[in-house]
C-alpha cells in the first residue's frame, strides 16, 4: 500500500478533519480516533483504556467546576452591597424617575427591562448601589396612619397628627387617586411621609350617631303646643318670610335648648323639627332634600384619653358640614347635654370639660345659621350647662318642655290609641264606633290619673318657706309614661287573646290595670329620697326646695278607704 493510499491520521472516514476543533472535548477526539481504527488493532484497545480514565477525569472536572460556580454565586451574594428601597414619586421625562429614599429625593435612571409607564405613584422600587431602579415591589402593606384635615385639590392632602405633631401635605398614590376623601378620614402613608397610600376603613362617626327620622309632622307631637309654637316661630318663619326677615336684618338662631323633665318629648320634638324644617326647605327651594339627624348622647363623647373628646367634637361638626355640602340638612341633637357641656365645676370630668366646652364653643362660632347646621341641645338640668354655651349668639332659644296638662295628656293618649288597633268588641258596639270607644277609654284614664285622691298621692315637697305641697300622679305625667301604659295594655290584651283563643281587644280594664302597674313599679322614678335626684323630675327651683319625700305605696294603702281597695 502506498503511503498515499493510507488514511491520513488527521482525516475522518467521512473526509472531514478530525484533528478536533477548539470546542471539542478530549473524549470527543478519542472517540473519533478509536472509530477510525480497525477493530482488531491493538492501539484501539489501548485507546479504549485511556478513554475510560479520561472520562473519569472529565466527570471530576465537571463536578469541581459546578461546585466552584456555586461558590462564586454565594460569594457574590454575600459581598454585593444591599439594594435600597425607595418610593416612586413620578417621572419627569421618559428616561428618568423621581424617587425618595430615606427622606432624600433622587432623579434616577431605570433598568431598560423595566417600563417606566407601568410604574405607579406610591409603589416601592428597588434601587441598586448606583441608584438605578432595577425592580418594582408594588405598594407597601404597612406604615404610619395619619388623619386628613383638608383636601387640597385633586391630588394632595393635608394631614395632622393627634399628638401635636406638625401638619404635612402629602400626594395621593395611584391606589387612592379616585377615592372621595374628607376631613377626618384616616389614611396610611409611607414611612417618608410623602405619599398617602391607602384609605383606612373605620367605623364612621356619622353612621354611629345617625338616627332615623320617621315621618313626623307637628300633629303627631301631642301635649306640647307652647314648645312647638316657639320652635315654629324660630325656624319656619325665617324660611317662609325670608324677604321680610332680610328687610329687618333679623338673624336666624343657630341652635335651641330643649329643657324639662325626662320623658316629656324632647327627643321627639327634635326629630319633628328635623322632619318639618327639611320639608319646608324642600318646598321652598323645590330641590330634593333629606334631613341628617345625628343623635349624640353626651356620655358617648367623654373619653379618658387626652384630646380624644375634643377630636370627636371636631369630627362631629366636620361631618355635619360635609353632609351639608352633599345636599343634606344636618341636625346635631345632643342629649344629656349637661354631661359634656356642664359648668367646669359641676362635673367629676372637670379636667375634660375645661377644654371640651371651649372646643364646642369654637365649633359653634363657625356656624352661620339654620341653613348650615341646626344644633339642638336637650337636658333635664339646664342649670348645669355652662353659660358660655347657652349665651345668645350660640344657643339663641331656650324652650321649656313642660309635662303635659290634662288636655295634653288627652292628645297623647289619642295618638297612641290609634283607630287601627283592636279594641274590646263589646265596648265598641256599645259606644257605636271605634272613635267613640277610644274617647271613652281616654276620658276614663284621664279621670283615674288626674283626680286628686289619696291613691294618686305621689310626692310631698317641703319648701324653704315651711309650706308642704303634695304632688299627684297627674303632676308627674309624661309622654313616656303614657306610651308605657298603652304598651302594657296591649300586652294584657294579647295574653288574654292567646288564653281564650277568641277575638279580643284593648279594654278599659287593661288600661286601668296598666296605669296602676306603671306607677306601682316606680321604675321611672328615683328609688331614693335624695332631693337632687327628684329635682330632675319636678318643676321646682332647687333653692326653694328643702326636702322631697315620695309617698310609698304602703302609706297610700293605709290612708286609702277600705271601700276603695278593690282593683278596678
Amino acid at each position: 500500500m502506498n503511503s498515499s493510499d493510507r488514511p491520513n491520521e488527521f482525516d475522518s472516514p467521512y473526509g472531514a478533519s478530525y484533528g478536533g476543533s477548539e470546542d471539542q472535548s478530549a473524549l470527543d477526539l478519542l472517540d473519533r480516533t478509536i472509530a477510525s481504527l480497525p477493530i482488531g488493532d491493538p492501539i484501539r484497545k489501548a485507546l479504549l483504556n485511556v478513554r475510560a480514565h479520561v472520562a473519569d477525569q472529565e466527570d471530576t472536572m465537571n463536578e469541581a467546576r459546578q461546585t466552584i460556580e456555586k461558590m462564586e454565586e454565594v460569594i457574590k451574594k454575600v459581598t454585593s452591597p444591599a439594594n435600597r428601597i425607595g418610593i416612586f414619586l413620578g417621572s419627569p421625562n421618559r428616561e428618568t424617575v423621581q424617587i425618595v429614599v430615606g427622606g432624600s429625593d433622587y432623579y434616577c435612571n431605570v433598568d431598560p427591562r423595566i417600563s417606566i409607564n407601568k410604574l405607579k405613584k406610591g409603589t416601592r422600587v428597588l434601587v441598586n448601589e448606583a441608584y438605578v431602579v432595577v425592580g418594582e415591589l408594588g405598594f407597601d402593606v404597612s406604615g404610619p396612619v395619619a388623619k386628613v384635615t383638608e383636601v387640597i385639590g385633586d391630588d394632595r392632602l393635608r394631614v395632622g397628627q393627634e399628638n401635636g405633631m406638625q401638619s404635612l401635605v402629602l400626594q395621593r398614590a395611584s391606589s387612592i387617586a379616585k377615592e372621595t376623601l374628607k376631613a377626618g378620614d384616616e389614611v396610611r402613608v409611607d414611612p417618608n411621609y410623602r405619599m398617602a397610600l391607602e384609605v383606612l376603613k373605620r367605623p364612621k362617626s356619622e353612621d354611629h350617631y345617625l338616627d332615623e327620622v320617621p315621618e313626623l309632622p307637628w300633629e303627631k307631637v301631642g301635649g306640647q303646643q307652647e314648645a312647638l309654637q316657639a320652635i315654629k316661630d324660630a325656624i319656619e318663619l325665617p324660611l317662609i318670610h325670608a324677604d321680610l326677615f332680610a328687610k329687618f336684618n333679623h338673624t336666624t338662631p343657630k341652635g335651641f335648648l330643649l329643657y324639662g323633665p325626662p320623658g316629656c318629648g324632647k327627643t321627639l320634638i327634635g326629630k319633628a323639627t328635623a322632619y318639618n324644617l327639611t320639608a319646608q326647605l324642600e318646598k321652598k327651594t323645590g330641590e330634593k332634600m333629606k334631613e341628617y339627624f345625628m343623635h349624640i348622647k353626651g356620655p358617648e363623647i367623654l373619653n379618658m384619653w387626652v384630646g380624644e373628646s375634643e377630636r370627636m367634637v371636631r369630627e362631629i361638626f366636620a361631618t355635619a358640614r360635609e353632609k351639608r355640602k352633599e345636599g343634606y340638612l344636618p341636625f346635631l341633637f345632643i342629649d344629656e347635654a349637661e354631661s359634656i357641656l356642664g359648668t367646669r365645676r359641676a362635673s367629676r370630668f372637670s379636667n375634660i370639660l375645661s377644654t371640651l366646652v371651649p372646643m364646642f364653643c369654637t365649633e359653634m362660632d363657625g356656624i352661620d345659621s339654620l341653613n348650615d347646621v341646626v344644633i339642638i341641645l336637650a337636658s333635664n338640668r339646664a342649670d348645669l350647662i355652662d353659660p358660655a354655651i347657652i349665651r345668645p349668639g350660640r344657643i339663641d332659644r331656650k324652650i321649656k318642655v313642660n309635662r303635659p296638662t290634662k288636655e295634653g295628656a288627652r292628645e297623647i293618649y289619642k295618638i297612641y290609641l290609634a283607630e287601627d288597633l283592636p279594641y274590646d268588641p263589646a265596648m265598641v258596639k256599645e259606644a257605636g264606633s271605634v272613635r267613640a270607644a277610644i274617647d271613652q277609654l281616654v276620658e276614663g284614664l284621664i279621670d283615674q290619673q288626674f283626680t286628686h285622691r289619696d291613691e294618686n298621692r305621689f310626692l310631698e315637697v317641703t319648701l324653704r318657706s315651711g309650706r308642704k305641697e303634695t304632688l299627684y300622679r297627674g303632676d308627674l305625667i309624661s309622654g313616656a309614661i303614657i306610651a308605657s301604659i298603652v304598651e302594657r295594655a296591649k300586652g294584657l290584651a294579647i295574653k288574654r287573646a292567646i288564653a281564650t283563643m277568641a277575638e279580643e281587644g284593648i279594654s278599659a280594664s287593661d288600661l286601668s290595670l296598666s296605669l296602676n302597674a306603671e306607677y306601682a313599679e316606680n321604675d321611672i322614678f328615683p328609688p331614693t329620697d335624695i332631693t337632687e335626684d327628684w329635682l330632675k323630675l319636678i318643676d321646682y327651683e332647687s333653692e326653694n326646695v328643702v326636702r322631697v319625700s315620695p309617698v310609698r305605696a304602703s302609706t297610700r294603702d293605709e290612708q286609702r278607704p277600705k271601700t276603695n281597695r278593690a282593683v278596678i
